[in-house]
């Protein structure tokens, strides 16, 4: 069992350094922090160019007990049975590692944001009134600090992206935990609230909507890899980590599957099996906003405890009942 548990845990964490390769766009996660100026090349419009980042393999048992310190309910759901595979144990740090939600918590909260490059005032106000609107429901806000932020924003080359939630604290000083290649006063009003909403949606937590069970079901996964191959060069790892790989169900804090959150990929018809588009979204919906609210709520928060304490011991093992049938 030992031998087993080992191998369990290598394969684990095998399959998360492929995860955050593949998620991170092929790059390795430890390679050495960017030195330049921002791009002003914004990526071709209308393409998926939110690849959410991360953290490398060795940092994920330590994020979740990150996560799960700042907000109990963080922590999976592991109840009876659930989870279980080849007599393996449900305990396994690793496993719980990938479980692990990535929310703030229901206190009010200032998240401090900087950016990376000389970055003009007009342009930083911009961005940040666009994190700020899932503040209209949310008690979290973000604010501008001329030190180093909580959200540390680089506008260089890489495409959008985002760490999802409270990883962000693991994130190095010098690195950016936020992408927002070339983005200036002249990109469309469409693309601040399609982009820069979106990837605050992850800084405060939220995966994204696509990999939803009831929505990858929808998507043919053999006409997807064509697709993507041809349309951005995406290998199967790629596809199978951005776009075919369903977030574990019992693990979220979620709202119905809804194909028109802002934090949902607009996918083509051409790829799905019944030849219906996935619309995504270009814009925070009443569901995002009313699902925000409820994860982060305004005004008295009432104490309310972790999913998982309901498979907590309430008394020691020595008192257990030894029944015989």
């Amino acid at each position: 069992m030992i031998q087993d548990s080992e191998r369990w845990h290598d394969a684990i964490v095998k399959i998360a350094e492929i995860a955050s390769m593949a998620a991170n766009g092929g790059e390795d996660p430890d390679s050495g922090p960017y030195e330049g100026e921002a791009s002003e090349e914004a990526p071709q419009k209308g393409g998926i160019v939110c690849t959410p980042k991360q953290l490398p393999a060795r940092l994920l048992i330590l994020a979740a007990e990150t996560a799960m310190k700042i907000n109990p309910v963080n922590a999976p759901v592991l109840g009876p049975f659930a989870a279980m595979a080849d007599g393996f144990q449900v305990s396994e740090p690793m496993r719980i590692a990938v479980l692990t939600s990535k929310y703030w918590g229901p206190a009010p909260r200032k998240l401090t944001v900087s950016f990376m490059e000389s970055t003009p005032t007009d342009l930083k106000n911009r961005i940040l009134s666009h994190m700020n609107a899932w503040n209209k429901t949310a008690c979290i806000s973000f604010v501008l600090t001329n030190g180093t932020g909580d959200v540390r924003i680089s506008r260089r080359s890489g495409g959008y992206y985002s760490y999802l939630g409270t990883d962000i604290l693991h994130i190095p000083k010098n690195r950016q935990t936020m992408n927002l290649q070339g983005f200036t006063m002249s990109t469309p009003e469409s693309e601040y609230k399609r982009v820069v909403r979106h990837e605050t949606g992850h800084t405060l937590g939220m995966p994204h909507e696509h990999m939803r069970k009831a929505l990858v079901n929808r998507i043919d996964p053999a006409k997807a890899y064509k697709w993507f191959l041809q349309t951005y060069g995406w290998d199967k790892a790629t596809v199978d980590a951005q776009v075919l790989a369903s977030l574990d169900e019992a693990s979220l804090m979620s709202t119905p599957p809804d194909q028109t959150s802002i934090m949902c990929y607009q996918l083509p018809g051409v790829i799905t099996k019944d030849g219906k588009p996935i619309t995504g979204g270009t814009d925070i919906n009443a569901t995002d906003s009313a699902f925000a609210g409820k994860i982060y709520p305004k005004g008295p928060v009432k104490s309310q405890p972790a999913a998982a304490d309901a498979y907590e011991e309430d008394w020691p093992e020595s008192d257990d009942v030894d029944v015989s049938v």
